[in-house]
């Protein structure tokens, strides 16, 4: 794997300093897109889980310090990140808990991830090719258009990826909504609960998050939105319970 300079990467702390994670100064960084699905992903004890598009881990450490009992694989294309990510689960003692696969997800097969999966999230990138001006730092720029992977390429994987009635779960922007609706069906993956992600009560939704179960009968349950920010600026009790330990 490519390295990357420590002189290259920020050190943040999150959930009070309980959690800290590296991740690049000027590259692609996260942002409030991956707690929410972490939040949203409602693993069950016991439960493998696959991060497709890990990034430098960060919701995989965020999985992994909320729930003790589950296994995580982080999935990531890029090597810079993909070593970050290694570094943060072992800034984070979970080594014991969440590998690292520096990979092109659609090579990956069962074996990689010893065997079917229960769950599958993933923030994948939400621009068409086509569609606005390509970032002109690489790493944004992969994380954010399909240059590597389409959303149906990744659905597909998914879906190749997690046992019978095993769960995906994916945040996307709500103006793609039916795209990703839609990929998710026809590959084999019933989206079953929608979830409408506003900044404020009066704003409109900007992202949404969708669970899916492969081999899922139809029916859509859509779920109470979520707000992230009052009106002063301060979070609300929704968001507060996603951003504290």
């Amino acid at each position: 794997m490519n390295s990357f300079s420590p002189d290259d990467a920020a050190c943040d702390h999150f959930l009070d300093g309980k959690i800290v994670l590296h991740q690049p100064r000027s590259g692609y960084r996260f942002s409030v897109d991956a707690a929410i699905l972490a939040h949203q992903a409602a693993p069950q004890q016991g439960d493998r889980i696959v991060d497709l598009g890990t990034g430098c881990g960060v919701i995989s450490v965020l999985l992994a310090f909320r729930h003790p009992h589950i296994r995580l694989i982080g999935v990531e294309i890029q090597d810079a990140l993909a070593q970050m990510a290694l570094k943060n689960v072992a800034e984070n003692k979970m080594a014991d808990r969440i590998r690292i696969l520096a990979k092109d997800m659609l090579d990956l097969t069962l074996a990689d991830i010893d065997g079917p999966a229960d769950v599958v999230v993933s923030n994948p990138p939400y621009r068409k090719l086509d569609s606005g001006r390509l970032n002109a730092d690489a790493q944004r720029a992969v994380a954010r258009h399909e240059l590597k992977i389409t959303l149906g390429q990744l659905v597909d994987t998914a879906r190749r990826l997690l046992r019978k009635t095993g769960k995906a779960v994916v945040i996307y922007p709500s103006v793609r909504t039916i795209d990703l609706l839609a990929t998710m069906r026809s590959s084999g993956i019933e989206p079953k609960t929608l979830t409408m992600i506003h900044s404020t009560r009066s704003s409109p939704a900007r992202l949404v998050t969708v669970t899916g179960i492969k081999g899922g009968r139809p029916g859509l349950e859509v779920t109470a939105p979520i707000h992230l920010y009052r009106d002063d600026g301060s979070y609300t009790r929704q968001a507060q319970r996603m951003f504290s330990p």
